[in-house]
């Protein structure tokens, strides 16, 4: 599968215009090693070290239309691995406030340097479980990885009328923030590794 063949496909699931038009944009390859990159637009979740994973292209564009992505926004991603997801982000929202926070030392510090001329995206090692209390609110956060059930410190930190898009085990939890109560739609049949817990 070439990058052709993928965004055919992705287009064949009927995503969005501007989250297709962000694969065409960003480079899988920048995101992986060298030694992958006959693999890099295949639909497969590929290892990017660290025993973890960059998902698969449909898992990402399926997350990324729950999010519901707007411009001039901030965002948060849990979890953000080798930067790809937040190089798509920075495509799909413009002029917003992105940050990630990546646990993994090797993956915070080659992610870093991938997206090292994007101004507009702060990557921090830190914990992503406890979200990130001094940027809080935040319109959307996205988590990358699983968590064992929805971390409300997360809940917290969105604004009302916030999304938070998050697998918990295997399936794909869509959370819609209201001052009563919150809207939640969940998506089974999926896989992820696990948020690296304390």
């Amino acid at each position: 599968m070439n990058k052709k063949d993928l965004i055919r496909f992705l287009k064949n699931q009927n995503f969005p215009d501007k989250i297709i038009s962000a694969f065409e944009k960003i480079k899988r390859e920048d995101f992986i090693s060298k030694n992958l990159k006959e693999k890099a637009y295949e639909d497969l979740p590929l290892p990017i070290g660290s025993n973890q994973t960059i998902s698969q292209p449909y898992t990402i564009a399926f997350m990324l239309t729950l999010l519901e992505l707007q411009n001039n926004q901030k965002i948060l991603e849990v979890g953000s691995g080798s930067g790809y997801v937040l190089a798509l982000i920075n495509e799909i929202s413009k002029n917003s406030q992105i940050y990630g926070i990546e646990r993994v030392k090797e993956l915070f510090d080659k992610s870093k340097k991938v997206l090292k001329k994007e101004e507009n995206i702060k990557i921090i090692h830190d914990n992503g479980l406890k979200g990130l209390q001094k940027e809080a609110p935040f319109d959307r956060i996205l988590a990358s990885a699983a968590a064992k059930e929805i971390p409300s410190e997360l809940v917290k930190q969105l604004k009302i009328g916030g999304t938070l898009v998050i697998p918990v085990r295997n399936i794909i939890v869509q959370l819609k923030k209201f001052t009563n109560e919150n809207q939640i739609k969940e998506f089974p049949g999926f896989a992820f590794v696990p948020l690296i817990e304390d």
